[in-house]
């Protein structure tokens, strides 16, 4: 799966990447568009990423998506835990995931993302993922806009798509062997078109080829037990650690 995300990049940087505009003058987590936006945000903090959706342009939306339909805001908050991910075999299925699939697609930019290794019973390594030839990459995502029937405030979110792991990631998330799918830059501007079909869609819902992406085990700081895991030293790889990873 995919619950901890690295966009250590700025919005400045992102609109760049994507030449589409920044709709937007609140900055939650960052003073400005030349903050760093997170070395190390945790899906499970429902923090907020930016997301180039259909309507192109970068907005923040929290991740952990809540259907429209949604009616009580105690569900709400507790189904935004099982939606950080939308598996792409059953999406096109799901009621929480159904309609966003179809009319509401988003690119979700990042700069690595991180997944735990199993080595032993009680040994996890993390690792942190990224493209080598790529500073920032997208995600497909979905979205949807949910009104708090209690406040009537609208809260903006997001999840990312799963698929299958590649021959690079099946062996770090040995467990589970799942990936987010990685859209390409030639794909990019394609997933968000309002006109695709099903069958256009779940084209592009793959895994990632392994030689163009590499990975590295990081320590343990990303566990944040005592400090901040929001750090640049989140993304340092460990010294002589990369054992039989590629063996």
């Amino acid at each position: 799966m995919c619950y901890h995300a690295s966009v250590a990049s700025t919005i400045q940087n992102v609109e760049d990447y994507y030449q589409k505009p920044f709709d937007g003058d609140v900055f939650p987590s960052f003073e400005s568009k030349e903050s760093i936006i997170g070395y190390h945000l945790n899906g499970f903090a429902f923090p907020k990423l930016p997301i180039l959706s259909m309507k192109n342009s970068i907005s923040l939306f929290h991740w952990g998506l809540i259907p429209s339909w949604v009616n009580n805001t105690d569900k709400a908050m507790q189904l935004r835990v099982n939606t950080l991910n939308a598996k792409c075999e059953t999406i096109f299925e799901k009621p929480s995931f159904k309609s966003s699939i179809y009319n509401q697609r988003c690119l979700i930019p990042v700069t690595g993302f991180f997944e735990w290794q199993t080595r032993g019973a009680n040994h996890k390594v993390p690792h942190h993922i990224h493209l080598p030839k790529k500073p920032i990459f997208s995600l497909a995502g979905i979205y949807s806009a949910w009104r708090n029937p209690a406040t009537q405030q609208i809260l903006e979110t997001f999840s990312i798509i799963t698929c299958e792991a590649n021959e690079l990631m099946q062996r770090i998330h040995n467990s589970k062997k799942r990936m987010p799918c990685i859209v390409p830059t030639e794909f990019e501007k394609k997933w968000l078109d309002p006109n695709l079909t099903q069958y256009d869609i779940a084209a592009m819902l793959s895994a990632y080829p392994s030689n163009e992406m590499d990975a590295y085990p990081i320590t343990h700081i990303i566990q944040g037990n005592n400090e901040s895991s929001n750090v640049p030293a989140v993304l340092y790889p460990i010294p002589n650690a990369f054992g039989d990873l590629f063996s």
